[in-house]
C-alpha cells in the first residue's frame, strides 16, 4: 500500500507554487471518493492522495516547516490511511443552520457506530469509530468522526471482482441506504490489496 513519507512532502514553497493546480485535482477526486447517506451525512473516504493534500494544506496554514512538525503531521494523517483490508473515512455531519446543528448533534448521539458497509453476499460490516479519541459526550456527538470499515478477505476478493457494495446507517434517528456508484466503488476497491 502507499505511504507518505517526509521525502514525497513538497517544500513550503514549492505547495505554495503548485497548489492551485493540486487543488483543482483532488477536488474531483475527493467528490469521487465522496458518499451521502442522506442529506447531512457525508463519509469521505480517505487514501494516499487526499491525505497527502491535507498534510500539505495543515504544513500551509500552520507554517510548520521544522522536521518534528512534518513528521508529526504525518504520523497524524498516516493513521487514515487504508492498509488493503479496509475502507477509512471521515464523517462529517453537515448542519448550516447552528441552532438546527446543535439539536441534531444531540439526536445523533453514537450516530458513528451505526454506519455500515455491506458487500453483496455478506454481512453489514459497522464502522470501528473514532479510535484516536473519543468525540462524543452523553449529550452530543461531535460533528467530525474517523471511521474504519474492516473487510474480510472473502469481502475484499468481492470487491475486487465487481460486487456490489451498500452503504447506510440503521441509528433510531437517522436511517439511510444508498448503493456505491460504479465510478466510487471502482475507487475504493483500490484501496483493498
Amino acid at each position: 500500500m502507499k505511504t507518505i513519507s517526509r521525502d514525497s512532502l513538497m517544500t513550503l514553497e514549492a505547495y505554495s507554487r503548485a497548489r492551485k493546480e493540486l487543488r483543482a485535482q483532488i477536488i474531483p477526486h475527493r467528490r469521487l471518493r465522496s458518499v451521502n447517506l442522506g442529506t447531512h451525512l457525508n463519509l469521505q473516504f480517505e487514501d494516499e492522495a487526499t491525505l497527502r493534500y491535507q498534510i500539505q494544506e495543515m504544513l500551509r496554514v500552520e507554517k510548520i516547516f521544522e522536521e518534528a512538525g512534518i513528521l508529526e503531521e504525518i504520523a497524524v494523517y498516516g493513521a487514515l490511511l487504508p492498509t488493503g483490508s479496509n475502507w477509512k473515512a471521515t464523517l462529517l455531519i453537515e448542519y448550516v443552520d447552528e441552532e438546527e446543528r446543535k439539536r441534531e448533534l444531540a439526536r445523533l448521539v453514537n450516530v458513528e457506530d451505526r454506519i455500515w458497509v455491506q458487500v453483496v453476499g455478506h454481512d453489514k460490516v459497522y464502522a470501528i469509530a473514532d479510535e484516536d479519541m473519543d468525540r462524543e459526550t452523553a449529550d452530543k456527538t461531535s460533528a467530525v468522526h474517523f471511521l474504519r470499515f474492516e473487510l474480510t478477505p472473502a469481502m475484499v476478493a468481492a470487491v475486487k471482482s465487481g460486487s456490489a457494495v451498500a452503504m447506510g446507517v440503521d441509528h433510531p434517528n437517522c436511517s439511510e441506504k444508498t448503493d456505491l456508484a460504479a465510478d466510487t466503488l471502482a475507487a475504493l476497491a483500490k484501496d483493498l490489496a
